[in-house]
């Protein structure tokens, strides 16, 4: 029964995405907006438990969710095979983008973390001896 408040629960959350995704005709998708919504409501637990439970079914079924997305793409084979190496470099040139911007954006928040490490470790501890 929770399962079933659960899945209830998250569609809910997905029509109120795609209600204000088209009311304030934002950019992103309303399912995007929908988890949006779905993360800090996830704060109160009464709403946590059911979704935890279809969240837990869903994730062991996992693999199932996948054999609509293959048989569309055997279904589009031709289309597959005319612009399928063009695909494959966008989608190994993305992926390098992605972490090349992730390494940089982790190395600036890093940034003050590191100069603090290094002069607490410069800073003799309480006993006088320097810390190793």
């Amino acid at each position: 029964m929770q399962g079933l408040q659960g899945f209830t629960i998250l569609l809910l959350m997905q029509a109120a995405g795609e209600g204000l995704a088209r009311l304030l005709h934002l950019p992103l998708p309303g399912p995007v907006i929908g988890m949006m919504l779905l993360l800090p409501s996830l704060a109160w637990r009464p709403l946590r438990a059911p979704v935890q439970a279809c969240a837990e079914f869903l994730l062991s079924h996992l693999a199932l969710l996948f054999v609509p997305i293959s048989v569309g793409v055997v279904s589009q084979l031709p289309l597959l095979q005319q612009y399928g190496g063009r695909i494959a470099i966008i989608l190994l040139a993305s992926t390098a983008l992605g972490l090349v911007v992730t390494a940089l954006v982790m190395q600036w928040l890093m940034r003050g973390t590191t100069a603090q490490m290094v002069q607490e470790a410069a800073l003799p501890s309480e006993s006088g001896a320097p810390r190793e």
